[in-house]
């Protein structure tokens, strides 16, 4: 994945889901050469770079916010954000490689016993 002659972007976002917590989401993406290139490098510009990563953190915020820890946990495991956002950045520069890498959880909610219950199917 990390190699020479390519353009490493990263870009970090603090979204809230709808359930509470609050999770500070890692993405990386890599520079693509395009078919037929003759040129070595495929460097991107930096006002590229920055539209790339606007784009990032405003996808991720979309995706995350409108949902709960549940389905962000089932968006991430086949990696559909990460392909959302390489479908989305290739009019700047194209991308492969654009993955979610990292998800922290910064806050969690305040522990409702009833709502665990439910999530159990226990719930009265």
């Amino acid at each position: 994945m990390v190699k020479k002659w390519q353009t490493l972007i990263q870009g970090s976002a603090d979204v809230k889901t709808t359930d509470g917590y609050l999770l500070r989401l890692f993405c990386i993406g890599f520079t693509k050469r395009r078919p037929n290139q003759v040129k070595k490098t495929c460097y991107a510009k930096t006002q590229q770079v920055k539209k790339i990563r606007a784009r990032m953190v405003e996808i991720m915020t979309r995706e995350v916010s409108t949902v709960d820890m549940k389905e962000v946990v089932s968006k991430l495991i086949p990696d559909s954000i990460g392909k959302d956002i390489e479908k989305a950045c290739q009019s700047i520069y194209p991308l492969h490689d654009v993955y979610i890498r990292k998800v922290k959880v910064l806050k969690k909610p305040k522990l409702d016993l009833g709502k665990l219950m439910d999530l159990h199917g226990e719930g009265s």
